[in-house]
């Protein structure tokens, strides 16, 4: 057998090869804009509500866990004890003290539950006394208000301001305002800073972190961390019970209203201009989860806070992703 190199002579009637070059361009409008996919994943997570099957499962299935648990370490401590007194009683010294840390835990998660029920009464009486225009009512609010933030050092002055300034409102919508300016003030700006904390790194994990899946526990498990550090802002610290149910309000709140929906407009304040379609794939879909983890953030604040927002001073969400966002560029677009 013949051994070299094979030459193929290639007919000339074929015509002319193609060059590369010449190849038409791949259109640009079959590639799909960033969506945001991580951060809409997250909320419908969180957001999701179990059925009534469901949550039959679980607590019966909780129920037969907790039983055969509880049966099994009783003949275990009671034949521990028959074999070997002294290292039996140690045993079960042992299973009270876990039993005393665990109800320790779970009165500490009503405790919670009790705090951002606290909040969210606040939050009713102060909406009750604007709509009836009930000075009395809201001179209650503010009372619950200052107990509320009795003792922190970081509303101090704003008592203090309060204390003097109450006595000259003459209305309710007036007093609450008051209230809002020099209480919650200095909250509000704690509680932004935690928003554009989250959007960062959101933004920042998503961009940089190609692995699959994630981005999506990434945004998640900031998206939590945010929402219950907001809580704590306001008062109302949350345990893992409080804090799950609170981010799923806010998520709910979120998917239900749309706030999820993704445009250039939800970033043009970082770039300006239709901005989505000259980003690379990874980096636009940063942005955007950072876009919309401001979002949660400002639902979150206005979920906690335990007075509404005064006219004109709720935070926009367009100015928080300026100014956590804008820092990852080196200079904007025009």
């Amino acid at each position: 057998m013949a051994r070299g190199p094979v030459l193929i002579e290639l007919d000339e009637a074929a015509g002319p090869q193609a060059a590369v070059a010449d190849a038409p361009p791949v259109p640009e409008d079959v590639l799909v804009p960033p969506q945001g996919q991580a951060m809409q994943v997250a909320a419908g997570l969180a957001a999701r509500k179990p059925s009534r099957l469901v949550r039959w499962v679980w607590s019966l299935g909780l129920a037969l866990l907790g039983a055969v648990i509880s049966i099994n370490a009783w003949g275990f401590l009671s034949t521990l004890v028959a074999q070997n007194a002294l290292l039996g009683w140690a045993i079960t010294g042992l299973t009270g003290a876990f039993l005393l840390a665990l109800a320790a835990l779970a009165l500490r998660e009503v405790a919670a539950l009790g705090r951002l029920g606290r909040l969210d009464g606040l939050r009713r009486a102060a909406d009750t006394a604007l709509a009836e225009d009930d000075l009395q009512a809201a001179r209650v609010v503010t009372d619950r208000l200052l107990a509320l933030y009795k003792g922190r050092e970081d509303t101090r002055w704003g008592r203090d301001r309060m204390a003097e300034l109450r006595g000259d409102q003459m209305d309710a919508a007036s007093l609450l305002v008051l209230a809002d300016r020099e209480v919650l003030g200095p909250l509000d700006q704690a509680a932004q800073r935690e928003v554009e904390a989250a959007a960062r790194q959101v933004a920042t994990v998503t961009a940089l972190v190609p692995l699959a899946l994630a981005d999506v526990a990434a945004a998640l498990t900031a998206n939590l961390r945010m929402i219950r550090r907001i809580a704590e802002v306001y008062g109302g610290r949350s345990g893992f019970l409080g804090g799950w149910r609170l981010t799923r309000a806010v998520m709910a709140h979120l998917v239900a209203t749309g706030a999820v929906a993704v445009g250039d407009d939800l970033l043009e304040p970082v770039l300006g201009g239709s901005i989505l379609g000259k980003l690379s794939r990874r980096f636009g879909e940063g942005l955007v989860n950072g876009a919309l983890t401001a979002r949660v953030g400002v639902a979150a604040m206005d979920v906690c806070r335990p007075l509404p927002f005064a006219s004109g001073k709720k935070p926009k969400v367009r100015d928080i992703i300026k100014q956590s966002l804008g820092g990852l560029f080196g200079s904007k677009s025009s």
